[in-house]
């Protein structure tokens, strides 16, 4: 049963690959007047807000996107990525969102609206939506974005418990294709014996030969006295995420 998961996993995430590649052979990449992109990540870690999606860095993850993507601004499409928990049901997240993005009028400040639903495979219990909000200016060779992204629903189907992440995200590219990017958040969590976290992290991405690398830190403000992960706080550990992504 484990092998047989374990395959899911990578015939997903192949799939993905598969119909983001037939996709850039058809004329145009168009369809319903967007184009369709894909693109898989190849990590040392999955770290989300702090958190490391596979049980403290104790495997690697292959993880795919594909979008279709319009000239107004709407897109959608979905993400998938192998995981690990303690909770043994929970291996994969398959997560499709859909959204408009543009700019305010002529001012140069950007808006991005999103709903993206984290959907677990086996573990149907802790699915749960959020609503993106952010909005963004380019200052030359620097970008600034602002985050509020609020949950909908039970945040990872915990009853009665919501959340709203707050963050910056701000970003500088340099002459020889070098960028800086950093994220300083705070995950807000409401509900019974809920407590938030403060979150952030900082790197370096360079594109080779059609391939992006980057190299990253991750950290958090979690201890041993968390109300939530007391009990498993060494997910949130300090560490470097190593990652190879190609577009399509």
């Amino acid at each position: 049963m484990m092998i047989m998961k374990t395959r899911t996993k990578f015939l997903l995430t192949g799939a993905l690959l598969s119909l983001a590649a037939s996709s850039h052979a058809a004329e145009d990449n168009q369809l319903f007047g967007g184009t369709i992109n894909g693109n898989v990540n190849f990590a040392s870690d999955y770290v989300f807000r702090g958190e490391s999606e596979t049980l403290d860095g104790d495997i690697p993850v292959i993880q795919g996107t594909l979008s279709w993507n319009h000239n107004q601004g709407w897109y959608a499409g979905v993400f998938s990525s192998n995981i690990k928990f303690a909770d043994p049901n929970l291996e994969i997240v398959t997560a499709p969102f859909i959204g408009k993005a543009g700019e305010f009028g002529d001012s140069g400040f950007t808006y991005d609206v999103m709903l993206f639903s984290y959907l677990y495979p086996g573990a149907s219990y802790s699915n749960y939506t959020e609503l993106w909000l952010k909005v963004g200016k380019q200052f030359g060779r620097a970008n600034l974005q602002l985050e509020i992204t609020p949950t909908v629903d039970d945040w990872f189907g915990v009853d009665g418990w919501h959340g709203v992440n707050y963050a910056l995200h701000p970003s500088y590219s340099f002459d020889n294709g070098v960028k800086i990017s950093a994220s300083v958040g705070y995950q807000d969590l409401t509900g019974d014996d809920a407590e938030g976290w403060g979150h952030w992290n900082i790197g370096l991405s360079k594109a080779y030969y059609g391939l992006n690398f980057d190299l990253r830190y991750h950290a958090s403000t979690v201890d041993s006295d968390h109300k939530v992960y007391g009990t498993q706080t060494e997910i949130f550990d300090d560490r470097v995420v190593i990652g190879i992504s190609k577009s399509f």
